[in-house]
């Protein structure tokens, strides 16, 4: 499959919890990959070039590592400086991005890997997060299993049609109106 080809699934695998005015986001997928292999595409800074939504200067494998964390796609430069707070190799990543905590967490499931992140996020824009990361899984999925399509990350990934419609089925999953963003002009240009 190469990138043209490529069209997401539905929307699935997500749930949102909120805790007053702090939601977030949890996203579940399953991979047919080994948690190690996993592992090393969330905290090699090589792979995660080539499905993240952002850039590292280092790697995200060691407790108390500082690494700074560049947004692609961001209208201006946004870097990140994070510190790993938990890193138990493979089966849980903890640090913050861009003010959200982020969690993966890996559980070994018959010969593959279920998935697991949580992440806080502005509740205007959770609809639009869990469809940027259901993208970026099934591009890390295609990554790891040798047939790679290629990051689909921020203004990219939203002027991608498949995108437009996770967006709103995952509006709908939540209960939520799906925020106009981008707006209608920038997603047919």
């Amino acid at each position: 499959m190469d990138r043209e080809q490529y069209a997401p699934g539905p929307a699935r695998g997500a749930e949102v919890r909120k805790d007053g005015e702090k939601w977030t986001l949890i996203l579940v997928r399953e991979l047919r990959h080994s948690p190690e292999k996993v592992w090393q595409a969330l905290t090699d800074p090589a792979h995660l070039r080539e499905w993240a939504p952002f850039d590292a200067d280092g790697s995200l494998e060691t407790v108390g590592r500082m690494v700074k964390l560049t947004t692609v796609g961001a209208p201006a430069l946004h870097v990140t400086e994070t510190t790993v707070t938990r890193a138990d190799a493979p089966e849980v990543l903890e640090y913050n991005w861009g003010g959200f905590d982020m969690r993966w967490e890996l559980k070994a499931l018959d010969g593959g890997t279920r998935l697991t992140l949580w992440t806080n996020i502005d509740r205007r824009y959770i609809s639009m997060g869990a469809a940027g990361w259901h993208v970026c899984f099934d591009v890390l999925d295609h990554l790891l299993s040798g047939t790679p399509i290629g990051r689909m990350v921020g203004p990219d990934a939203m002027k991608f049609g498949g995108w437009q419609r996770l967006n709103a089925e995952y509006a709908k999953q939540f209960g939520i109106e799906p925020p106009n963003w981008p707006p209608r002009a920038a997603r047919e240009s």
